[in-house]
């Protein structure tokens, strides 16, 4: 009998838990369908799920089922070398989007996966730039500012307008002022 592990991750801060929850449903389902026995479930949140799942190939399942490639790993060199580790070992990795992978799937999508990570680092690079341009913040909040809460025309939030609070300015000012003068940040008082 076929004895499948499942695996299922979600990569980022804006993704949720319950994605975690919705793959297993889903490999669950598929697991029904092909009469397996589930011998596990595994998961990682926003990080790489390459590390983790090396640690999973003791004999006690033949088969990893994940919802996609990219839900292992989207970097390259850590789905091709968990390809071929699990591979030795007698494992076969099934995805719901790519049915069993070999080793042009790994290839092939390792490549579109290193691709699009390149591809949204350069938008959101560009994006992140040109709000910096608009005189707007880059992104995350700073001591010494405060988020300006407005709406557009449209009822969408305008994003990027930061006000400046007068206590934690002067705050700045003093440690920029003792920095100046040679005064070692361990020297000065906290805030």
């Amino acid at each position: 009998m076929t004895r499948a592990a499942l695996y299922a991750r979600y990569s980022s801060d804006n993704q949720s838990e319950a994605s975690i929850e919705d793959q297993f449903r889903l490999c669950r389902e598929c697991v029904g369908q092909e009469r397996w026995q589930i011998v596990g479930s595994y998961e990682d949140a926003a990080i790489s799920g390459a590390s983790t799942i090396q640690r999973l190939k003791h004999g006690e399942f033949n088969v990893l089922l994940a919802e996609a490639l990219d839900r292992i790993s989207r970097d390259q060199a850590d789905v091709a070398t968990l390809y071929e580790q699990l591979k030795f070992a007698g494992v076969t990795i099934v995805t719901l989007a790519e049915g069993e992978i070999s080793e042009l799937h790994v290839g092939r999508k390792g490549t579109m996966n290193a691709l699009f990570l390149k591809d949204l680092a350069m938008k959101t690079h560009r994006g992140l730039r040109g709000r910096v341009e608009k005189g707007k913040a880059g992104g995350g909040l700073c001591y010494g500012y405060t988020v300006v809460e407005k709406l557009d025309a449209n009822g969408e939030p305008i994003r990027g307008d930061r006000e400046i609070v007068p206590e934690e300015a002067e705050i700045v000012r003093r440690i920029c002022r003792e920095f100046a003068s040679g005064k070692s940040p361990k020297a000065m008082p906290s805030i």
